[in-house]
């Protein structure tokens, strides 16, 4: 074989080339084990994100990725096995209620999450905010789960599941290189097939707050993953959703596990409850679980109880309904606005926990400011306080952002908040 070194690969793609196998299959092997340093990784997704790839380099990216690390089998745990995954969009915190949902049906959830990626939040930072909650199982502790356990778990890929793209997938975080279809595509492809699910959907979202901003490509990111899939043996399909706007009414990991919370006892907003109910569907029917009456499952508390079981067998407090909570409690407001979700997620402090910004992840909550939240009802929780902000100058910096729309500013009673620990910070304007 003729030798490989990380600048040529990298110009090939620069020079809008196709890579051959043997360049893929080194670079993935390289920088799993170093060889290739970030810096040179990055240059390659940036080559990537700006000429693309073919079906077929995307399929061995998404082979190498794979055999990157190991494989796992849940064959032997009895049950018919689906899951489910999520392009991500603000809001988004369907996977919570969703897991256990599709459990009580008899079908076995292994849902190995992420972190937040670009300007979405992800499922571990939310669940994380419930105390004790262990991310990091070991593979037995799954096949326990899911075999005579709860029968639904989300956690942390293992170190050994697809660490290629592990190390890729941060990287991308920080390179403005996460809208690439390929390594979308590729990131999520490697970590589903490893995983060993037997049957998967896709929640591809559309919009300004998703990935995707229009029809056509995200059709075209669902068809690949949904080729990728099926090549692999594992029954794939794909639904496009909507992400123009927020899911719900809450944003924020500890307000997302409430807002999800609400779901699972037969409440919560009509929104989550449709997505929440027709992605179990879905799901089903792939494993073979046809006709599923998934909204009693809500309204009797089967899927109430799964939760609960999930949440302490991975060391967590079962939540339960937050039924006290009074009108009061909540501000709703209305923005009279129209702007992108996107437009100041640059900014470092209202981006995603986990991230490097002016903020600590156990000071800012939400990758987004409220005013993105146009015309949808937004539920906060008291106490407010400015003085307990560590760093004075982010009330200056968020009135910059927010000065050039008077409209926003006079009829919003907040002009910005901040999640820290299990409290809202904001600014109450006079």
């Amino acid at each position: 074989m003729a030798i490989v070194d990380a600048v040529d690969v990298i110009r090939t793609k620069r020079d809008g080339g196709t890579l051959s196998p043997e360049h893929i299959d080194w670079v993935i092997d390289a920088y799993t084990s170093g060889v290739v340093k970030d810096e040179q990784m990055a240059a390659l997704a940036m080559a990537i994100f700006l000429r693309g790839m073919n079906r077929e380099e995307i399929a061995r990216w998404t082979d190498a990725m794979i055999r990157s690390g190991q494989r796992m089998d849940f064959s032997g745990i009895g049950k018919p096995t689906a899951d489910k995954h999520s392009t991500g969009g603000v809001g988004d915190k369907i996977t919570l209620p969703l897991a256990p949902l599709v459990a009580c049906f008899g079908v076995a959830v292994p849902q190995l999450s992420g972190r937040g990626l670009g300007h979405t939040g992800g499922t571990l930072d939310k669940l994380e905010s419930i105390p004790g909650w262990r991310a990091q199982l070991s593979n037995e502790e799954i096949m326990t789960q899911l075999g005579s356990g709860c029968g639904a778990v989300i956690c942390a890929a293992g170190v050994g599941l697809a660490p290629a793209d592990k190390k890729l997938y941060a990287l991308r975080d920080i390179t403005s290189t996460v809208e690439s279809i390929p390594l979308i595509a590729s990131s999520i492809m490697s970590k589903k097939i490893a995983e060993g699910t037997g049957a998967l959907v896709l929640d591809v979202k559309v919009g300004s707050g998703a990935f995707m901003k229009d029809l056509d490509t995200a059709r075209e990111l669902a068809r690949t993953m949904v080729d990728l899939g099926r090549d692999a043996g594992v029954a794939t399909r794909a639904l496009l959703t909507d992400m123009s706007v927020p899911l719900g009414r809450k944003i924020g990991n500890a307000l997302e596990v409430e807002e999800s919370v609400e779901v699972l006892a037969g409440a919560g907003p009509s929104d989550v409850v449709e997505l929440t109910c027709e992605l179990a569907r879905n799901m089903l029917d792939l494993a073979g679980v046809h006709d599923a009456d998934v909204e009693e499952a809500l309204r009797d508390g089967r899927a109430m109880d799964r939760w609960r079981q999930m949440i302490r067998e991975q060391g967590g407090e079962a939540l339960s309904h937050h039924a006290g909570r009074t009108e009061n409690s909540y501000l709703e407001f209305f923005h009279g606005i129209s702007l992108s979700f996107q437009k100041e997620s640059k900014d470092s402090y209202f981006q995603a926990p986990g991230r490097k910004s002016g903020l600590s992840r156990s000071q800012c909550f939400v990758p987004l400011p409220p005013l993105w939240l146009c015309f949808k009802r937004l539920s906060m929780s008291s106490p407010f306080s400015v003085e307990s902000l560590s760093d004075p100058g982010a009330i200056n910096r968020a009135e910059r952002i927010l000065s050039p729309f008077p409209s926003f500013m006079e009829s919003t009673p907040f002009a910005f908040f901040f999640w820290r620990g299990s409290s809202l910070i904001g600014k109450r304007r006079k």
